[in-house]
């Protein structure tokens, strides 16, 4: 939609437009769709029932917000999409600085342009597009910065006194008025700083240099932190916690379901490539439960949090590798492997804090660790789970699969190698198939392979088979030849 023609004050007097703040504005439109059954907040996949209606209810209450969670919780994502609840176009007077209603000015040029003009004033559309300001709050942030300052050049050109107050140089929250403006990260604001927000949320006046300007600022402030940069970086002084309206506290998906849907929405991949690419949903399962492994693992710092990001990096890796794959064999299609897997390691890396960070295990130990736990984790959902204790002449249902590997016979999986090498390579083990059909009937036929490596990765991981890895691929030997051959 093309913006209103309207382009003076007369004009828009004759018109039904109704001055707001943006508070109202934003509530107004909530209730609108809220009435009418539509989704408030587009593409925040899990947070459905949890972080979407409490800030719909601090929309509907006119507050400030923080959101607090740890990184990649989509915090700014959710900022960013509040701007969909603005009117699409709202009229201000041509020039200002500050975005001023034509109907309530509050700047003095502003002011001295109606009074002059009258009727005549000239006025301009904002697109909602355009009213969102974003800010990251650095220990370099200064108050100039977001509030303001007096600017000496102006002060000496128009000859005034710094008492004047055309001589301010209005910052990001004076320029942001009528929209929405986004402090990222607020901990890290140095405590002098956030002081100097105190007025400005409460009493709706600056404060720059000893010199008070009540100048009704009408923004809709959203901050954003992380709980750990209250220990590691900083910390939110107490009055200013008081002037936000509501906290809000965001988290990491609960379901593997949720975690898919998000990385399926985020991922950025050719469509081409992906068509060349099949990827198992399996291969999707354990992408996502080595993030909630992570999560939950010893080795890793749980204050720092899993961004995300992580499986979508992870994703974007895994396809790559299986990209790079079929480019060397000349190859035009393939399945992802789970040796594929070891190509996401570096996307691991940089994304979880490690407890003992250079000390007993190494990041790139860590990660493959998270890949084979993931691996153990989802066994027994897809196979017969592996007892810890099974009786003298019990039959288990991996006996003869096992039994191959027993009588000093081993498998080397290549990571590069072509499509035809590595599905004979796997049907030659008695059994493996047989295993697959048995517990996987309707498993499709481009998975099958998959599934048939996915089963020895599970063996190695409960300690019924043993995996080494080489510069050019993994060997598959039994655990306990491998145990009496190096002894």
């Amino acid at each position: 939609m093309n913006a209103p023609k309207i382009n003076s004050l007369g004009a828009l007097k004759k018109t039904d437009y109704k001055p707001q703040n943006i508070q109202e504005e934003l509530a107004k439109n909530l209730r609108e769709r809220l009435r009418k059954g539509k989704v408030s907040f587009e593409g925040l996949i899990g947070y459905e029932n949890t972080v979407i209606p409490d800030v719909e209810r601090a929309i509907l209450s006119g507050h400030n917000i923080n959101l607090l969670g740890l990184r990649g919780q989509a915090k700014t994502r959710l900022a960013r999409q509040m701007t969909q609840l603005l009117d699409e176009w709202v009229p201000v007077v041509s020039g200002s600085e500050i975005n001023d209603d034509p109907f309530f000015p509050i700047s003095l040029e502003a002011k001295e342009l109606i009074a002059e003009k009258g009727n005549n004033t000239p006025i301009e559309w904002l697109h909602r597009d355009d009213r969102f300001f974003e800010k990251l709050a650095t220990p370099d942030v200064t108050v100039a910065d977001l509030i303001g300052d007096v600017d000496p050049i102006k002060a000496a050109n128009l000859k005034l006194s710094y008492a004047d107050e055309r001589v301010i140089h209005f910052g990001m929250i004076p320029r942001a008025h009528r929209c929405i403006f986004v402090l990222n990260e607020l901990p890290d604001l140095q405590a002098r700083i956030q002081v100097a927000l105190f007025s400005i949320l409460q009493e709706k006046e600056i404060q720059i240099r000893g010199f008070k300007l009540r100048l009704p600022i009408e923004t809709q402030i959203i901050f954003t932190a992380n709980p750990e940069d209250y220990t590691n970086r900083g910390s939110i002084v107490t009055p200013l916690k008081d002037r936000i309206g509501s906290q809000i506290l965001t988290h990491y998906p609960h379901t593997r379901k949720i975690a898919k849907a998000i990385t399926a929405q985020e991922i950025k991949i050719k469509k081409e490539i992906k068509a060349n690419i099949h990827v198992p949903e399996l291969a999707r399962d354990i992408l996502e439960q080595i993030s909630f492994e992570a999560r939950k693992s010893e080795y890793v710092d749980a204050k720092s949090g899993v961004s995300t990001r992580m499986s979508i990096s992870s994703f974007e890796n895994l396809i790559s590798t299986a990209e790079r794959r079929i480019l060397i064999n000349g190859e035009k299609n393939t399945c992802i492997r789970m040796a594929d897997f070891l190509g996401i390691i570096p996307s691991i890396n940089g994304k979880v804090e490690l407890v003992y960070e250079g000390e007993q295990e190494g990041a790139e130990q860590i990660s493959y660790h998270l890949i084979s736990q993931a691996c153990k984790t989802l066994f027994p959902s897809y196979f017969p789970e592996i007892k810890k204790l099974e009786k003298e002449d019990e039959k288990g249902p991996y006996d003869k699969l096992l039994g191959w590997f027993l009588n000093d016979n081993e498998l080397f999986l290549e990571d590069t190698l072509g499509d035809g090498l590595y599905k004979d390579s796997l049907e030659m083990i008695p059994d493996i198939k047989n295993l697959i059909k048995t517990h996987h009937p309707n498993c499709p036929k481009n998975d099958l392979h998959f599934m048939m490596e996915f089963l020895l990765w599970g063996l190695e991981a409960n300690k019924r088979l043993n995996k080494y890895r080489t510069l050019e691929g993994f060997q598959f030997k039994d655990s306990l030849g491998s145990y009496i051959s190096g002894l």
